[in-house]
C-alpha cells in the first residue's frame, strides 16, 4: 500500500481515476470528491468483486485513517490501491470541488 497526496489525486482525477470512498453513507452525502464511489470500510471485504482490477483504486475517507486500512486490505487482495493522505477534508481544504447529496453510486 502506498499513499498519495490530494494534489496527486487531483491529477489522476482529471484523467478519470477510480475513487473509492470508504466512509459511512451519512458522511458521504455531506461532501465527497466528484465521481467517488461509496463502499463503507465495513463492507470492503464483501464487495471485492465489484472493484476494478485493471486500474489504480484511490481510496479516500475523511482524513486518511480508514483509507489506509482499506488500501492495505485491497493491496493484499491483489489490487493496485493507494490511500489519499488528508482524505476528503484535505481535498476540500485545498479548494477542490466537492459534491453533496444522495445522488451517488455504490460499488
Amino acid at each position: 500500500m502506498y499513499e498519495v497526496t490530494v494534489d496527486q489525486l487531483a491529477e489522476a482525477h482529471a484523467d478519470g481515476a477510480y475513487v473509492l470512498d470508504v466512509r459511512e453513507p451519512m458522511e458521504f452525502v455531506q461532501a465527497r470528491v466528484p465521481g467517488a464511489v461509496l463502499l463503507p470500510l465495513s463492507q470492503v471485504h464483501a464487495h471485492l468483486s465489484a472493484l476494478p482490477r485493471d486500474r489504480t483504486i484511490y481510496v479516500i475517507c475523511a482524513t486518511g485513517n480508514r483509507s489506509r486500512t482499506a488500501a492495505t486490505w485491497l493491496t493484499h487482495a491483489g489490487f493496485d490501491a493507494c490511500s489519499v493522505a488528508g482524505g476528503t477534508m484535505g481535498w476540500a481544504r485545498s479548494g477542490r470541488p466537492v459534491v453533496s447529496g444522495r445522488e451517488a453510486g455504490a460499488a
